[in-house]
């Protein structure tokens, strides 16, 4: 592990216990201060990438290391997980700026009174995700985009070490995805690491330093624009439509 990367994989195998392969021997690396995205038709294997690299899934063969330890070996809170939007059914009422502070439990524990370095966490996540305005509504009058900005909230209020987003401009409007980009790209420049999957081609220059096409097996690696241009996308997209594919 060199100390410059953040995410080592190799030989990565996940097999689910229905026998399907949803990883067959993945490669790849996420240095430091490093936005990668990654790219696949559905049914590829992302969210399982981001599973593994997260400590949810146990890898069936191969090597997962963030920080050069096991992720489930790693303290609570280093690594900021955000899936993708699932419908929430909040039975209690919680506010956006309660389940943004839920970011800091991994590290306090929930029943310890925050600090006022835990306050500022908090108030600095809703700042970033303009959450202000909405930080005392109650998480179930949100609109999708707006519960979307409150989950990634959460986990730069946990102030990670990596940070997982599954999808995260499925479904919000152009402004928000605008945020998102400024935010990902400004905690990047600090020197976060971002691995994140998307189905939006057209703007991963925009988004990513580095780009990997993703059908259970990486295809292809390096420069969002190099990756475009190769065509390996449009080629496994052409195999799907023709051939089907299982999710």
């Amino acid at each position: 592990m060199t100390a410059a990367n953040a995410v080592e994989v190799h030989g990565l195998r996940v097999r689910y216990d229905n026998g399907v392969e949803a990883l067959q021997g993945v490669d790849f690396t996420l240095p430091r201060g490093t936005a990668l995205g990654i790219v696949g038709p559905n049914g590829s294997g992302k969210s399982t990438l981001l599973k593994a690299v997260a400590g949810l899934v146990k890898p069936s063969d191969g090597v997962v290391r963030v920080q050069g330890r096991p992720p489930r070996a790693l303290p609570p809170g280093t690594i900021g997980y955000v899936p993708q939007v699932e419908d929430v059914d909040w039975q209690f009422p919680v506010s956006v700026r309660d389940v943004v502070a839920m970011g800091r439990y991994p590290r306090v524990g929930p029943f310890t009174p925050f600090s006022a370095h835990d306050r500022s966490a908090v108030a600095r996540a809703i700042e970033a995700l303009d959450l202000g305005v909405l930080a005392d509504r109650h998480i179930s009058a949100l609109s999708g985009g707006q519960q979307q900005r409150t989950f990634i909230a959460r986990a730069v209020a946990q102030e990670p070490l990596l940070l997982l987003l599954d999808e995260p401009t499925t479904g919000v409007d152009a402004a928000t995805e605008e945020s998102l980009l400024r935010l990902v790209r400004g905690l990047v420049a600090d020197g976060l690491p971002v691995l994140m999957t998307t189905h939006d081609l057209d703007r991963a220059p925009e988004w990513f330093d580095r780009l990997i096409v993703v059908d259970r097996k990486v295809l292809a690696d390096g420069k969002p624009a190099d990756v475009l241009e190769s065509g390996a996308y449009a080629g496994i997209r052409e195999h799907t439509h023709t051939h089907g594919h299982h999710r």
